[in-house]
């Protein structure tokens, strides 16, 4: 196990109704005027919008509103939201909906603060060095964006998707009402469901040896997604299934089950080139990603017998130990049997991906700055990105 130090600063108010605090909780933490982000119009439509807003005028704050964030959080948003806050003075941002707009007011809060293009922080250029106060009410379980220390935007002019990892992007407060995620059509449960999972596997597949605790959290949590996306999807109005995901994705993401351990995210930055072209769902992009990835990753004997861990101890599966490669396709099989029962796809093809396009895609994921790999625990090179979209182009 790696010698960690980790702090997590975010509250939680978790429950039936969570949401119906936010006035109190902002106002003791002394918010005086308050833009709340959100995404589509749903949360508008729904009538949750106008509620927050009521409870937070009714605790003495000015309230402005900002719509519009898009799945792939544009730039272009978040330079709008950057002149609304220093326009009207805002003190306190508050995100309502999932990763997208939670994300995309991340990017506001930091830019805010800062006096040249917030773009900075994701190329590169420059490292945020403060920001503003936010919160967030999640709408939907699948980025862990309501905890975690990172942060993704896509430029909307190069469709170039970047990350961006900065103890800043924590929110001081996360409103989780599981309700809230009953909406949401079962394709974007699906596909959540799909992101805890490759959240916790890209923490689970490691370089680092002797971290079994952690290795048991990961299965653990695995294993309760896998539930309770197959309930879920069958029964959106499924009040356990929906907290088990809600709580599944906050702590898939924000390290608690990835402290100790080196993780790796090459799967990651070869989806957010699928998303950003395609403008396909994170998840969606995920399931056609992992499965390739770690049949590519199989090539390499020393990754096999954790990748037949994963068979064993995730999905049951028996351990062939004189082939454990043939327990190990068995797990990558099972688990894209899975993906397909809850409606993801798992091919290029069904994601609407062309062949055409995979040299780009493999050009553009983002690389590591070093030794221009892509991944950290388990690398690979472009050329060898080209090979894993080409294995998910079947």
């Amino acid at each position: 196990m790696k010698d960690f130090s980790y702090c997590l600063p975010t509250r939680f108010v978790f429950g039936h109704g969570a949401e119906r605090q936010a006035g109190a909780e902002l106002a003791a933490m002394g918010a005086k005027r308050v833009l709340i982000h959100y995404g589509g119009g749903s949360a508008a439509r729904s009538g949750l919008i106008g509620r927050i807003e009521a409870d937070l005028r009714a605790h003495g704050m000015e309230v402005f509103t900002l719509g519009g964030a898009q799945p792939n959080p544009r730039d272009d948003k978040v330079y709008e939201g950057i002149e609304m806050v220093r326009r009207e003075g805002i003190d306190f941002l508050l995100a309502v909906g999932g990763g997208s707009a939670i994300d995309s007011t991340k990017a506001i809060a930091h830019g805010s603060r800062y006096e040249g293009d917030f773009w900075d922080f994701f190329c590169g250029k420059a490292k945020p060095e403060r920001t503003m106060p936010f919160g967030v009410v999640l709408t939907m379980s699948a980025a862990g964006s309501e905890s975690s220390n990172s942060c993704v935007i896509m430029q909307e002019r190069t469709k170039i998707k970047r990350g961006l990892s900065t103890e800043l992007n924590r929110p001081k407060i996360s409103f989780m009402n599981p309700e809230l995620a009953m909406t949401v059509p079962t394709y974007q449960i699906a596909s959540g469901a799909t992101d805890i999972l490759a959240h916790v596997m890209e923490r689970y597949f490691t370089c680092e040896g002797e971290v079994d605790l952690t290795d048991r959290l990961c299965e653990a949590v695995m294993q309760a997604v896998i539930r309770a996306a197959r309930i879920a999807v069958r029964d959106p109005h499924d009040y356990d299934a929906q907290a088990q995901l809600m709580w599944a994705g906050t702590i898939a993401h924000n390290e608690t089950v990835g402290v100790g351990r080196v993780g790796d995210f090459g799967a990651h930055q070869l989806e957010h080139e699928l998303s950003a072209l395609y403008g396909v769902a994170h998840g969606a992009g995920l399931a056609v990603v992992f499965p390739a990835w770690l049949r590519f990753q199989m090539r390499r004997p020393e990754h096999v017998m954790r990748i037949a861990q994963f068979a064993n101890r995730v999905y049951g599966l028996p351990v062939n130990f004189e082939h454990p490669e043939e327990t190990a396709l068995r797990g990558i099989e099972t688990h894209e049997s899975f993906l397909r029962e809850i409606g993801m796809p798992v091919t290029m093809r069904e994601l609407g991906a062309r062949a055409e396009d995979i040299p780009a895609l493999a050009a553009k994921a983002k690389r590591n700055p070093d030794n221009a790999t892509i991944g950290r625990a388990w690398p690979i090179t472009v050329a060898e990105a080209e090979e894993v979209y080409r294995i998910a182009d079947r």
